[in-house]
């Protein structure tokens, strides 16, 4: 088993910056893929972003390419998120996973095995 739990979420201005952090815990490696997600009101929830188990490969969704970098310190059993320029529309609870298997880019829920509880971030206009 995995457990993942989430930190670093606030309330913070549009523009501004925020670094979400995932401590993984139980049976974690470098083989453990992870990725985000979020959930906002009234919507459905939607993929951020993955990092392969090793950090070298990286995948985001349209929406926050070029404004969030998803990375993980193997030694410490994190993963963050960290986001930059942030929108009003980037309001949501922000959720971690991980999923075993070999790397591919999965950006569907169902495609994760763990999950976090999540952490809330909410960005002013």
């Amino acid at each position: 088993q995995v457990q993942l739990v989430e930190s670093g979420g606030g309330l913070v201005q549009a523009g501004g910056s925020l670094r979400l952090s995932c401590a993984a815990s139980g049976r974690t490696g470098s083989w453990l893929h992870m990725g985000w997600f979020r959930q906002g009101p009234g919507k459905e929830r939607e993929f951020v972003a993955q990092i392969s188990g090793s950090g070298a490969s990286t995948n985001y969704a349209d929406s926050v390419k070029g404004r969030f970098t998803v990375s993980r310190d193997n030694a410490q059993n994190r993963v963050y998120l960290q986001m930059n320029s942030l929108k009003a529309e980037d309001t949501a609870v922000y959720y971690c996973t991980a999923r075993r298997g070999p790397w591919a880019i999965v950006s569907t829920a169902m495609g994760y095995d763990y999950w976090g509880q999540g952490t809330q971030v909410t960005v002013s206009s």
